[in-house]
């Protein structure tokens, strides 16, 4: 039941919902520094918050320049080594370019025993799931389908093992390890730091500035301490149509007090 909760078809159906509702949002759109951070902001332009800290963070406090995002910006993708077998012999590094890399989810549920040659979950990675019924029910499935996503990764997690490396964040799923990529954050290129992975190292929640209703219509860096946050994807969803799951009220700040006058100028 678990593998049935979090497999590929679950990461499809978000990832096809994510774009439907991306580019059928006429009057809201999402922006992204994809120049010099990866800073996100879901609305009808960027805000003027100064957090961005530049090409590799060689500044501080700048104001970004935003452009146009995709699908990627909201739901960042996260691949590891996909492995032919539970146990393989321990990849070297010059063997990094014979082996395949594919979504972390889609790696974790076919270690499980998702089998992609079924049909139901093969039609299912062809046939795009959600008809034009309307851009608020598209937003409230992908809402769902979030959530169940990141809940099913969660209990997969707990009975099957994958690692991150704590210095360069590569991960990889199974009981064995690799040195098929050496990590890029030391000078001498050493092998991985592992350590157990939780559910934000394979599927990010990716937290952005969140805009209430009570906010003015650009967020300004002056009321940045009244400002709440939340994951893009429910960001997003929320935006569009969709009710916010009240665990995140608190990171969201929905009830919280409104930036003095003069810190909104």
């Amino acid at each position: 039941m678990i593998a049935s909760k979090s497999n590929p078809r679950f990461w499809r159906r978000v990832k096809s919902s994510e774009h439907e509702t991306l580019f059928t949002t006429a009057y809201q759109s999402s922006f992204a520094t994809f120049r010099y951070c990866p800073e996100v902001y879901i609305g009808e332009s960027g805000h003027l918050i100064r957090t961005c800290h530049g090409y590799r963070h060689r500044s501080n406090n700048k104001l970004h320049e935003w452009v146009k995002a995709s699908i990627n910006d909201v739901i960042v993708p996260v691949e590891v080594l996909h492995l032919q077998k539970i146990f393989p012999d321990v990849n070297k590094h010059h063997e990094r370019f014979d082996h395949q890399y594919i979504p972390a989810v889609v790696e974790l549920c076919l270690q499980v025993g998702v089998d992609v040659n079924d049909r139901s979950t093969s039609s299912s990675l062809i046939t795009p799931p959600f008809p034009d019924y309307g851009l608020k029910l598209i937003a409230r499935q992908t809402m769902t389908a979030w959530e169940e996503l990141r809940s099913g990764v969660h209990k997969l997690l707990c009975v099957h093992p994958a690692r991150v490396c704590k210095f360069c964040k590569e991960v990889q799923v199974g009981p064995s390890w690799h040195r098929a990529r050496a990590c890029g954050v030391l000078k001498d290129e050493s092998s991985h730091c592992w350590k157990r992975a939780l559910v934000e190292d394979l599927v990010p929640s990716n937290v952005v500035w969140s805009r209430r209703h009570q906010d003015t219509r650009v967020l300004v860096d002056q009321g940045r301490k009244y400002y709440g946050h939340a994951p893009a994807v429910v960001d997003l969803c929320s935006k569009a149509g969709a009710l916010v799951p009240s665990k995140y009220f608190c990171m969201m700040k929905v009830h919280g007090f409104t930036a003095p006058r003069e810190s909104s100028l």
